[in-house]
């Protein structure tokens, strides 16, 4: 690995891929030693924190390697797989507290999945897939929907089917543009 693969934006991925299972651990395994006496809404506070902490690492990471031209073959690979683990965490723990529909975290854990898959495909074809306006939007509804059900707060529920429809309408849009570039 070259000293420019050593850089900032990096760095804040490959802290979001630490983040992500510390989260995790807060929301699945409430009933470690190291737990006891706290009461739960401590541990959801915390994974809050986290995500947050973690999410903002997501933009900071992508906004240094745009503005000071330190994008790596590296930080491509790091960035998108810290985001998925940071929302599989997310979502997984949120399901197995059962603050999210199953089938929902189905749905969308499956387009993610799916569309990475498909712009792998596209790159090593040579076809450019990048980000759209859309999965833009689909990453800030899926953000807002965690932290509302990480907290508890109302509407939680209500921006996890926004998500979802952003999630899903924004595949759609990937598999058209492959499609219409292929």
């Amino acid at each position: 690995m070259g000293k420019e693969a050593l850089n900032i934006p990096n760095l804040l991925a490959f802290i979001r891929l630490l983040l992500a299972p510390l989260m995790f651990v807060l929301l699945v395994n409430r009933d470690l030693s190291i737990f006891e006496g706290i009461h739960y809404t401590w541990l959801d506070f915390g994974a809050g924190f986290i995500f947050v902490l973690a999410s903002a690492t997501d933009f900071f990471d992508g906004y240094i390697a745009r503005e000071f031209n330190q994008i790596t073959t590296l930080g491509a690979i790091l960035d998108p797989l810290a985001d998925k683990m940071l929302t599989l965490a997310a979502f997984l723990g949120l399901m197995m507290l059962h603050r999210a529909s199953p089938w929902v975290i189905y749905l969308i854990l499956t387009r993610e999945l799916f569309i990475t898959g498909l712009r792998v495909n596209a790159a090593t074809n040579g076809i450019n897939i990048s980000a759209s306006w859309m999965g833009k939007v689909k990453t800030v509804a899926q953000m807002f929907a965690i932290g509302f059900l990480l907290m508890e707060w109302p509407f939680g529920e209500t921006l996890l089917y926004i998500a979802l429809f952003f999630t899903l309408y924004s595949g759609y849009e990937y598999i058209r543009d492959f499609i219409t570039n292929k």
